[in-house]
C-alpha cells in the first residue's frame, strides 16, 4: 500500500480549480478511496467516514464513534460523530469555506469505473451549499499513470504471453492436422497451464471462440459442450494477464485472429482488413496527436477508429467502444476509448496505457484485433507483437 501524497493531490486540486476533494465510504464500497489515501481496508467498516483533503491547508476526518480509528493513519483532525443530527453538523465543519469538491461521482454514469458514490451522498453534500464535481480526472492522474517498473512489468508479461499466443495457435494447428480431438475449452485450458508455468496471473480465463462463438463479445467456452475446432474453423484468442510476483504488476491484454486452414475465406480476411485499418487510424491519431503535444481526449481516439469502420460500410456490426484503460486491473480506471458506450471526454495523458480492439460481429463470425497502446511524453508505442493478417494454421 503506498502512502497518500498529500503534496501532489493539493497541486492537482489548484490546477483543477476545485476546493478539495472529499472522500466518502461505507462498507468499503470505494476501493478508490483506499487506494489513493494509502489506507489499509480493515474489513470492518459498517459506519460512514469522510475525509476532506482541501486545495490548501490540512486535512480534516469524520468518522463514527463506532469506529473510531477508522482513519487514524492519515493526517489531520478527526471529528466524533454518533447521532445523525452530528453527522450533519460535522460535514458542515469538514467543508466549511469549500464551494467546489471533487468526489467519485460521475455526471450520468459517464465513467462508471470512478461513480462510486451513491446519489444520495451527493444530494446531501450539494444540500449544503457545495457543487460537487467529478474526481474522474484526478482518479486517472492518481490511479492510472504507470512507473517506469509497471512499465516494464508489463513489457515482460507481454512477452510471455505473446510467446504462449503462438504456442496455442501451434497447438491448435498440431491437432487440427493429425485429426486429433480439440475443442475451445481444451485450447483454454492449455493457455491456463501455460500462463502459471510462465508466472502470470489472469482474473479470468481467455477467450477462445470458433466460428460463430467468436461473435460473441464475452464469450467463455463451457467446460463441456463446446465447439470442436477442425479444419476450415476461424478461431479467436483474447489473452490477458500480467506477473504474479508483484501487487502492482500491470496487465498485458490482445486479441490475435486464426484460420485452421490454408487459405482464409474472403468474408473473413475482407472483415479482419476492415478492423486492422480501423485499428491503425486509431494508433496514428494517438501518436500524431501525442508527438504534436496536443490535448486528445478518449472520444476522439474512438471516432477516429470508428469513422474508419463506417467508411468501409460496416458501422453497423459494431458492439462496443475502441477501448479500455490498462492498470493493475485489466479494465483500468484512466481514460476509456469511447465514445460509442460512453462519451469518455478524459484527456489522453502521459504514463497511461489502454488498448485499441475494434471488432465487428457478423451472424456466423466475428473478428477483433488488439493491442495496447502505451502514452509517453511526446508520443506512443504499441507494447507488443501486431497482428496484420489472419494466422493460418
Amino acid at each position: 500500500m503506498v502512502a497518500m501524497n498529500l503534496h501532489a493531490i493539493q497541486t492537482e486540486l489548484h490546477k483543477a480549480g476545485f476546493d478539495g476533494w472529499l472522500f466518502f465510504d461505507h462498507h468499503e464500497r470505494d476501493p478508490l478511496a483506499y487506494s489513493i489515501l494509502g489506507l489499509k481496508a480493515s474489513g470492518l467498516v459498517s459506519r460512514r467516514w469522510y475525509y476532506f483533503i482541501p486545495a490548501r491547508g490540512e486535512p480534516r476526518g469524520l468518522t463514527h464513534q463506532v469506529e473510531p480509528h477508522v482513519l487514524d493513519t492519515l493526517p489531520g483532525r478527526k471529528i466524533p460523530y454518533a447521532r445523525w443530527q452530528e453527522q450533519e453538523s460535522g460535514l458542515n465543519t469538514l467543508l466549511q469555506g469549500a464551494k467546489k469538491v471533487a468526489m467519485q461521482y460521475s455526471p450520468r454514469c459517464a465513467v462508471p469505473y470512478v461513480a462510486n458514490v451513491d446519489a444520495g451522498t451527493v444530494e446531501w453534500i450539494r444540500s449544503l451549499g457545495v457543487e460537487v464535481v467529478s474526481s474522474a480526472e484526478l482518479i486517472q492522474i492518481f490511479e492510472a499513470k504507470w512507473t517506469p517498473a509497471q512499465l516494464e512489468m508489463h513489457l515482460e508479461a507481454g512477452r510471455r504471453v505473446d510467446r504462449i499466443r503462438a504456442e496455442a495457435f501451434e497447438h491448435i494447428q498440431q491437432a487440427t492436422r493429425a485429426g486429433q480431438a480439440l475443442d475451445e475449452y481444451g485450447v483454454q485450458q492449455f493457455v491456463m497451464r501455460r500462463f502459471k508455468e510462465n508466472g502470470l496471473l489472469t482474473n479470468h480465463p481467455p477467450i477462445v471462440g470458433a466460428n460463430v462463438n467468436a461473435a460473441d463479445s464475452h464469450y467463455s467456452p463451457p467446460e463441456s459442450g463446446g465447439a470442436a475446432i477442425r479444419r476450415g474453423d476461424l478461431v479467436l484468442l483474447d489473452l490477458w494477464a500480467k506477473l504474479s510476483d508483484n501487487p502492482d504488476a500491470v496487465y498485458y491484454d490482445i486479441t490475435w485472429m486464426a484460420f485452421c486452414g490454408e487459405e482464409v475465406p474472403e468474408p473473413m480476411r475482407k472483415a479482419f482488413a476492415v478492423v486492422v485499418g480501423a485499428r491503425d487510424a486509431g494508433i496514428h491519431r494517438v501518436q500524431e496527436a501525442t508527438a504534436a503535444g496536443q490535448t486528445l481526449r478518449g472520444f476522439e481516439v474512438d471516432d477516429a477508429v470508428r469513422g474508419h469502420i463506417e467508411s468501409c460500410g460496416m458501422g453497423h456490426r459494431v458492439r462496443h467502444r475502441t477501448g479500455h484503460s490498462i492498470g493493475r486491473e485489466v479494465h483500468g480506471v484512466g481514460a476509456n476509448m469511447d465514445n460509442f458506450e460512453t462519451h469518455d471526454e478524459r484527456p489522453v495523458i502521459p504514463w497511461t496505457c489502454f488498448s485499441i480492439e475494434p471488432a465487428l460481429y457478423l451472424p456466423d463470425f466475428g473478428v477483433r484485433t488488439e493491442i495496447n497502446l502505451f502514452v509517453e511524453e511526446r508520443g506512443a508505442r504499441v507494447t507488443g507483437e501486431m497482428q496484420t493478417e489472419f494466422v493460418t494454421l
